[in-house]
C-alpha cells in the first residue's frame, strides 16, 4: 500500500476538512498510474471507506473509487471543499490586518495575543487547522515579527493538545533561517515545562522533519527509551 502520509491523515484525522482535503493528492497522483499501480490507490481507498471517522469521508473515497478517479469527480470535491473553506479564510484575512498593525507599531502585544486567542478559537477551533498552521509558519517566520512576541505564541502553543502541540512546535525548530534565540527559548521550555519525555519525542520529530532520522531510528530511540524507563 502507498506510505503517503496523507492516507493517514485521511483515516486519521477528527477534522473533516483535513481528512477530505488529504483524498485529493492521493486522487490526482493514482490518475497518472498505470492500471495495475491504480488498483492499489483502488484498495487504499476502499480501506479509507472501512475505516475512516467521518461519514463524509467515507462517501468521498467511496465516489472517487467508483469513478476510477476521474478528475471530474475530484473537482467537485475541491469545489465542495473551497466552499466549506471560505468562512476560515475570510477569518485569516481578517487576522493578518492584525498582523501587519504589529509590525507597523500600532498594537501592542497584550491586544495582539488577545486577537491570536480569538484567531485560534475561530479557526483552529471551528474551521479548518491547515490555514492556522499555515498562518502560524508565516508569524514564526518573519523577520518583521519581534521575537518577544514570537516567545508570547509560544507560551500559549505550549498549552495546546499534545499531538497539536508537537507539530506546531517542531515547525518553528525546523523553520529555514530560523532565529538561534527562539530556538533556544522554544526547547528551553518544552524542557522545563513539559518535561524531558515531551522534550524527546519533539527533538525526534524535529530531526526526521530535518531528514537526520528515519522513522525506524526515531522506533528503536522510543522503544531505548521505553527500555530505560
Amino acid at each position: 500500500m502507498p506510505s503517503d502520509a496523507t492516507a493517514i491523515a485521511t483515516i486519521c484525522s477528527k477534522d473533516i476538512l483535513v481528512a477530505r482535503a488529504a483524498l485529493l493528492p492521493l486522487s490526482e497522483k493514482a490518475q497518472k498510474m498505470s492500471p495495475q499501480q491504480k488498483q492499489r490507490y483502488e484498495r487504499l481507498f476502499y480501506l479509507i471507506e472501512q475505516e475512516a471517522l467521518s461519514d463524509d469521508v467515507k462517501a468521498s473515497a467511496r465516489s472517487i473509487r467508483e469513478a476510477h478517479f476521474r478528475a471530474a469527480e475530484i473537482r467537485a470535491i475541491e469545489a465542495d471543499l473551497g466552499e466549506m473553506l471560505s468562512p476560515a479564510r475570510l477569518r485569516y484575512r481578517a487576522f493578518l490586518e492584525i498582523v501587519k498593525k504589529l509590525m507597523d507599531g500600532k498594537i501592542t502585544p497584550g491586544p495582539f495575543l488577545d486577537e491570536f486567542r480569538d484567531f485560534t478559537q475561530s479557526v483552529a477551533g471551528k474551521l479548518d487547522f491547515g490555514i492556522y498552521s499555515f498562518c502560524l509558519d508565516r508569524l514564526f517566520g518573519s523577520l518583521r515579527i519581534p521575537t518577544k512576541v514570537k516567545k508570547l505564541l509560544v507560551l500559549e502553543i505550549l498549552k495546546y493538545p499534545p499531538l497539536i502541540r508537537r507539530e506546531l512546535l517542531t515547525n518553528i525548530l525546523v523553520f529555514p533561517g530560523q532565529s538561534r534565540e527562539l530556538i533556544d527559548f522554544v526547547k528551553y521550555m518544552v524542557s522545563s515545562e513539559l518535561g524531558k519525555t515531551i522534550a524527546i519525542e519533539i527533538e525526534l520529530l524535529e530531526a526526521f522533519k530535518l531528514k537526520r532520522l528515519t522513522m525506524g531510528d526515531i522506533e528503536s530511540s522510543l522503544n531505548t527509551q521505553a527500555g530505560v524507563a
